[in-house]
């Protein structure tokens, strides 16, 4: 009895935790300003279930795109016995579902032993990958620290987490075998078998010990694993599901019209508007602001991307600008929003929703980035999520053009030219074709 009152202290206060975590993500992607995105639901599921549940765009990059699907099926389906395990801890019961399954319960088993040891295996490759064969876009600039430290951390939690799980069923095989009451015959343990020889010498006290121990080990591990997720890179496994199904689904490289600017070149255009007239009396007249400066003029979808962040460098690894040794990397961009909007969530929670402190996102993001990117949309193809980069930087660009007047000198040589010549060029319309007469 006394167990289960610890298992469910331990459960309930893990729930707890994860849930207040959640609740201060949601509030920090609410910073973002509001945005209607209900349109084509059809094809929304569809995006959703190819590129978030179908990972279609992990296997453009065959072996890490195999080794994720593995890791991904493992946490998907050994969650599964996950559930057991908690009825279990809830009722003081053993492998509760065993009765009513009857042989499925032994195929289960054996299939979740297979895939632990295949997760075991995909995690090792990755370690490898990132540390030993050292690709480079795992060592970028925005990569140093915690972000090195986290992409490791989670493989070498993985790791305990599925060893943990194996040597429970070893102990536990070990027991029935033995006849010890409340360890049924119950299971088939393709890959634990083989660590039963390092456990088969103990008395049976000591392995009920062991076999409990890594039973607590494992459900402990996982309580505090989906409490360190949010804090991850990888609360993608949760928030790939919403960012895809809100993935934006217009043709890449469409920009969308500011409605202040749409609204004034229709007046001109239009014979009968007067361009003297003043807004009515007690008419409330809004200041348009252009582009971002802020998180707060970012959408929460912009948000929601940064926190849907897989951190795997696809993007940046395939940005001609960063592959030239430009400073570009879009997966920075992606992080520094998601840091900023952090920062200020925590600043707005402690002073007050009306406080902001004297930072901006112009602080974490040089105008060198913004400038070096060719704006090719090869980030937002490469995403496995459908995360756009490339939307936060044309944003960042167009406040500082339209609100700042600041841009490169070439480009404001380009709008010179526009505005006198009425092209890029710098001679006028008469002059363009002159070449025809010299020929």
């Amino acid at each position: 009895m006394i167990s289960i009152i610890v298992f469910i202290i331990i459960l309930s206060l893990g729930i707890l935790v994860f849930a207040r975590k959640i609740k201060d993500i949601r509030g920090s992607i609410g910073l973002g300003r509001d945005i209607e995105i209900s349109d084509n639901k059809k094809e929304r599921w569809k995006t959703m279930a190819r590129v978030a549940l179908g990972q279609s765009k992990m296997v453009n990059r065959p072996i890490a795109g195999l080794f994720h699907i593995i890791i991904y099926l493992g946490f998907i389906l050994i969650n599964i016995e996950v559930f057991e395990i908690v009825i279990d801890g809830l009722t003081g019961g053993h492998r509760v579902f065993a009765p009513f399954l009857g042989s499925l319960y032994d195929v289960i088993i054996g299939f979740f032993e297979v895939l632990a040891l295949l997760v075991l295996v995909a995690c090792l490759v990755f370690l490898y990958r990132r540390n030993i064969q050292k690709l480079k876009r795992f060592h970028l600039s925005e990569m140093i620290g915690w972000p090195k430290l986290d992409g490791n951390l989670i493989l070498v939690i993985e790791i305990v987490l599925m060893m943990a799980l194996l040597t429970m069923n070893a102990n536990d095989q070990i027991l029935q075998s033995r006849g010890v009451e409340a360890y049924g015959d119950y299971g088939s343990f393709p890959i634990s078998q083989f660590l039963v020889p390092f456990f088969s010498g103990f008395e049976t006290p000591k392995l009920i010990i062991i076999e409990r121990i890594a039973w607590w080990f494992h459900i402990i591990g996982i309580l505090i694993f989906l409490n360190y997720v949010p804090y991850s890179k990888h609360f993608h496994i949760m928030l790939a599901f919403p960012n895809t199904y809100y993935s934006n689904l217009n043709p890449k490289g469409s920009l969308n019209n500011l409605q202040s600017v749409k609204k004034e070149v229709q007046l001109m255009m239009d014979p009968n508007a007067n361009p003297y007239a003043t807004p009515s009396e007690g008419e409330q007249v809004e200041i348009p602001s252009f582009g971002v400066k802020d998180i707060t003029d970012l959408t929460w979808k912009n948000l929601l991307d940064s926190y849907t962040c897989t951190e795997c460098g696809r993007c940046s690894s395939s940005c001609p600008a960063n592959i030239t040794g430009k400073k570009l990397s879009p997966r920075k961009i992606v992080m520094d929003v998601r840091d900023r909007t952090d920062e200020l969530y925590a600043f707005k929670k402690k002073n007050g929703k009306e406080h902001v402190d004297d930072k901006n996102l112009f602080d974490y993001i040089t105008e060198e980035e913004l400038w070096a990117c060719t704006s090719c949309n090869a980030c937002v193809d490469e995403c496995p999520v459908n995360i756009n980069p490339l939307e936060v930087i044309l944003e960042m660009r167009r406040y500082l053009i339209m609100e700042q007047s600041k841009s490169p000198e070439s480009i404001t040589s380009m709008f010179n030219n526009v505005e006198n010549n009425g092209a890029p060029w710098a001679f006028s319309p008469s002059d363009r074709l002159k070449w025809i007469e010299e020929s």
